[in-house]
């Protein structure tokens, strides 16, 4: 159907209808708009999500384990998923909301265009229909003149009295009017005769095609609107694919979760090194009891018989034994052994601070003669642990913000060789670089060497000397960082075999170290060791080799620090186990105050000891609760 033909009379109609359609065209395009701007805002969101839990730490920090992998696969994916939701709001923010726009504002100028057409048309007719209008008012009014002039002239004609000259001037008006009225006739025959036919040009041709151009226009607006509906849904269908994609890597990424990789990745990351404990010596203390009578028998006397009936009697002095060494060793939340038994010296006067300090422990107050007898073994141990041994550091330590060392010994040996080969292996890449560029500019030095146009080769030489410069200090760092590596393994490989040994030799020490790599010896017996050599090992003991405890203290780690202190005096620390310090000099804490007035401290070149409490002033880290815990 055309409007033209079937609508030649609704102009105002189709004047109403299509700036309806227009304004519907609009509201879809400002729904697409509102859709849109829900996706972006949709992708911005998922966008700040994936960035709020994506990791901010470095690299090197990262965790390993599969499930935080998998979960920062997640992340990636949903990142890709935000970028396709960006994509399908872009799409349809230009082939869709832009193209409707554009449209919408070439239908208006179109169905101005046609509209004004009408109107002229429209004009026209009227204007032909005026114009046919008057001169049939002029026709029916020159007619009705004539006729009056008519009655007039027959009136006079009649009159007997009228002379000639008044019948004469009757006539020629009659005659004046009935040519006029001849003339109108003619006009208005003419004038609606033009009418006609602008009225039939203008409903069968002029009004017809303007309204097929408005039926055109229209129905252009109605298939624009199916292709916008066609480009908004293929808006989505094209990023389905890249979607099932991301889909499918975040499913990939949870059946990459494993648990065992997870377990083993903690045992890498946490193991140690070190060497379980061994088992505990059985020590004799029955062999001090005194023996009376000619047959060797226990005394009879009460408490010698309540002895022999197996109640409990008066024990040796443990502190003092020599043997109680082994006993006190704690193991995986031990603590470090106490400080001197002696009692500090007092913070020295203003006036003569370094001539009256008051030395911390005699030599002989130190070492006194054992209530028992020693054999061999408790020998051994007191000439190996005269000094102050060292605690290797154990993993809780490593929590509580132990200073990173370069040689990294404060870490335990399996964490220390590994991040070792690391700094190794980074070592290596960058001395190859460096090879890489000093080749490349001897190179360059020759290729100017032989064309001395292209460049100066002495220019070249500073920068030659540099790479060499940074060649060899790359080559003395990983000389450095290998021989710390060989030290490390060849003390992996000595533990093994001492442990093998320790399977062996039941009689041999056991225990040096605890799982978490932290000491057990009680210092307070260290410091009650007599330094004299007993002459004869005591009966039903095997003689002991002294070689075999010295490797047992030579493998030791150094205690995690936990804070630092500043010297108020000097001290002079020349007895056994004090710490020599100048004042004002910075040391580090590594064991607190337990209550005797001492500290252990540590001094930047790796010397440890004691040193008054009151003669530094302690900084403790916050989150430290030291290295060892007494039980």
């Amino acid at each position: 159907m055309s409007w033209g033909t079937e609508l030649w009379d609704q102009f105002d109609n189709l004047d109403k209808h299509t700036q309806w359609g227009i304004d519907f065209l609009e509201r879809y395009a400002k729904f697409v708009k509102e859709r849109l701007d829900i996706e972006q805002n949709y992708a911005k969101q998922l966008r700040s999500l994936v960035k709020k839990y994506c990791p901010k730490r470095s690299k090197d920090e990262e965790p390993r384990f599969t499930s935080c992998l998998s979960f920062y696969s997640v992340l990636n994916e949903l990142n890709d998923f935000a970028g396709q939701r960006e994509v399908v709001a872009e799409e349809m923010a230009h082939k869709v909301y832009g193209e409707l726009m554009r449209y919408s504002q070439d239908l208006k100028a179109e169905r101005k265009h046609h509209l004004q057409e009408g109107r002229k048309a429209q004009q026209y007719l009227d204007h032909c229909w005026k114009q046919m209008d008057n001169s049939k008012r002029k026709f029916e009014r020159e007619c009705k003149e004539a006729e009056k002039s008519q009655i007039t002239f027959d009136r006079l004609d009649n009159d007997i009295n009228a002379t000639k000259s008044e019948v004469e001037k009757a006539k020629a008006q009659f005659y004046l009017r009935t040519h006029m009225a001849d003339e109108s006739k003619n006009e208005y025959a003419a004038q609606l005769q033009n009418f006609n036919a602008e009225q039939w040009k203008h409903f069968n041709n002029a009004i017809p095609h303007i309204f097929k151009n408005l039926q055109a226009m229209d129905e252009r607006r109605t298939v624009k609107l199916g292709e916008t509906y066609r480009c908004f849904a293929e808006a989505e269908r094209r990023v389905i694919p890249i979607v099932s994609k991301c889909l499918e890597g975040m499913v990939s990424a949870a059946k990459a979760v494993d648990e065992r990789k997870d377990s083993a990745i903690v045992v890498e990351s946490f193991k140690s090194g070190f060497d379980p404990p061994g088992d505990f010596p059985f020590e004799d203390f029955s062999q001090h009891l005194s023996r009376t009578g000619s047959d060797g028998t226990i005394s009879s006397t009460p408490k010698a018989e309540k002895d022999r009936d197996g109640a409990p009697g008066p024990r040796p002095d443990l502190k003092q034994h020599p043997m109680n060494r082994t006993k006190n060793k704690l193991w995986l939340f031990g603590k470090k052994p106490k400080s001197p038994s002696s009692s500090p010296p007092p913070p020295p006067s203003s006036s003569s601070s370094s001539s009256t300090s008051s030395r911390p422990r005699s030599t002989s107050n130190i070492f006194p003669s054992p209530r028992f007898g020693s054999d061999l073994v408790s020998h051994y141990l007191s000439e190996i642990k005269t000094t102050v041994p060292r605690i290797p550091q154990n993993l809780r330590g490593l929590r509580r913000g132990a200073p990173s060392l370069e040689d990294f010994s404060h870490l335990p040996p399996e964490q220390r060789r590994k991040r070792l080969q690391a700094r190794i292996d980074e070592l290596n890449k960058e001395l190859q670089k460096e090879m890489d560029q000093r080749d490349a500019l001897n190179k360059m030095k020759d290729v100017y060497e032989k064309n001395p146009q292209m460049g100066d080769p002495s220019s070249l030489q500073p920068k030659i000397s540099e790479t060499i410069c940074n060649m060899e200090k790359l080559r003395s760092e990983i000389h450095k960082n290998e021989t710390w590596l060989s030290e490390v393994e060849g003390k992996q490989s000595s533990r093994g075999d001492r442990r093998h040994s320790a399977d062996n030799h039941h009689h041999a020490p056991q225990g040096r170290e605890s799982p978490e790599g932290s000491y057990t010896d009680d210092t307070s017996q260290e410091h009650h060791t007599p330094h004299h050599r007993p002459k004869s090992p005591p009966s039903g003991r095997p003689n002991v080799d002294p070689h075999e405890f010295d490797d047992e203290f030579d493998d030791d780690d150094p205690l995690p620090v936990i804070g630092h202190c500043k010297a108020l005096y000097s001290f002079d620390g020349q007895n056994e186990g004090t710490l020599v310090m100048a004042e004002d000099e910075v040391l580090y804490i590594i064991e607190e105050d337990k209550g005797d007035g001492w500290t252990r401290a540590r001094k930047q070149s790796g010397e440890e000891g004691y040193v008054p409490t009151s003669y530094v002033d302690i900084t403790l880290e916050k989150n430290s609760k030291g290295a060892v815990t007494y039980i």
